[in-house]
């Protein structure tokens, strides 16, 4: 029998293994089933998502104040913005309080990981205490310390009073704003740090670990060359979180103390929201959003590549 003889055509079916003749006719009609599955929830993202981009974009590049015409000014607003010294503060603002959120929570957050993953009586029940402060809404975490940093009447100060410290100001000096709102993320964010870090350590291997204890290494050391190593792209994931969530943070900032006193705790979103919402300036608000993206991506993106750097690191000492 001849090659050509014995070759199936194109146009017949294949069979299957149980008898039966496969149609090969279908591709064509299962790809267009999946756009019709697939278009409209593209849509509703261009609809919700790219298209008020766009727009900001659009916005960003007009002199526009509600309730007057608008004209093109192409570039003139972000000029505006490196000589804006409200910004620039509130750009330091937002670093600051975008580091100090981070690094608090991700110390706390290990070492609690690391207590409550040993084993203990009424572990899980400690734990599910622990992770309550997450589950809060921002504005009820708001009205509680808002409470408790007043300063006749508030309890941090009259725990200070215990041990001979004096009353502090707390959010109502500028000196000692942002640390006292970084203290309400910490006790917030805390949780979710301890909870990625007891994922990590639930996932290490243990045969490192056995060899070690037989090369006589201490707890420290252990922790040091094998424990953080390993924990390192689940510390990078809530690096990333924690970041971004910060960096972004309004809601309980503008509750406890709207930015003040002064602009003493006025982070970008909050800068943002004053000029678009308070002096209707939608066109220089417009242009403060597009940065503050750009911000968002970039840092993203740096720590998605360190993301990517911890995991290689992780592999190639395996």
């Amino acid at each position: 029998m001849s090659v050509a003889a014995s070759a199936e055509s194109p146009a017949e079916p294949r069979a299957a293994p149980g008898g039966a003749a496969l149609s090969t006719g279908g591709g064509d009609h299962l790809r267009r089933g999946y756009w019709a599955f697939v278009l409209p929830a593209l849509f509703t993202v261009c609809a919700v998502i790219l298209f008020p981009w766009v727009f900001t974009l659009w916005m960003s590049l007009n002199e526009w104040r509600v309730g007057e015409s608008h004209h093109l000014v192409g570039l003139a607003n972000y000029a505006r913005l490196a000589g804006d010294a409200r910004f620039l503060e509130s750009l330091w603002h937002t670093l600051l309080y975008t580091v100090l959120s981070v690094v608090a929570p991700l110390v706390l957050g290990t070492a609690a990981a690391l207590f409550f993953h040993k084993e203990m009586p009424l572990r899980g029940l400690f734990r599910g205490i622990f992770v309550m402060p997450m589950m809060a809404t921002p504005v009820a975490i708001a009205l509680v310390w808002t409470m408790m940093f007043h300063p006749q009447l508030g309890v941090l100060n009259y725990l200070l009073s215990l041990v001979g410290i004096g009353p502090q100001e707390w959010v109502f000096h500028p000196a000692t704003v942002i640390p006292s709102l970084v203290l309400v993320e910490t006790w917030q964010w805390t949780p979710l740090v301890m909870l990625i870090v007891l994922g990590g350590l639930a996932s290490l291997p243990q045969e490192p670990y056995e060899s070690a204890h037989i090369d006589g290494a201490n707890a420290w050391q252990r922790f040091r060359y094998l424990t953080l190593p390993m924990l390192g792209p689940f510390l990078m994931v809530a690096v990333i979180i924690r970041t971004i969530d910060a960096f972004k943070s309004f809601d309980i900032i503008y509750a406890i103390t709207q930015g003040g006193p002064g602009t003493a705790s006025e982070t970008i979103n909050l800068y943002l929201y004053s000029v678009a919402f308070a002096y209707y300036e939608v066109g220089y608000g417009s242009a403060i959003a597009v940065v503050f993206f750009v911000f968002i991506v970039l840092l993203s993106l740096l720590l998605l590549h360190l993301r990517r750097r911890a995991d290689r690191a992780v592999r190639g000492a395996a």
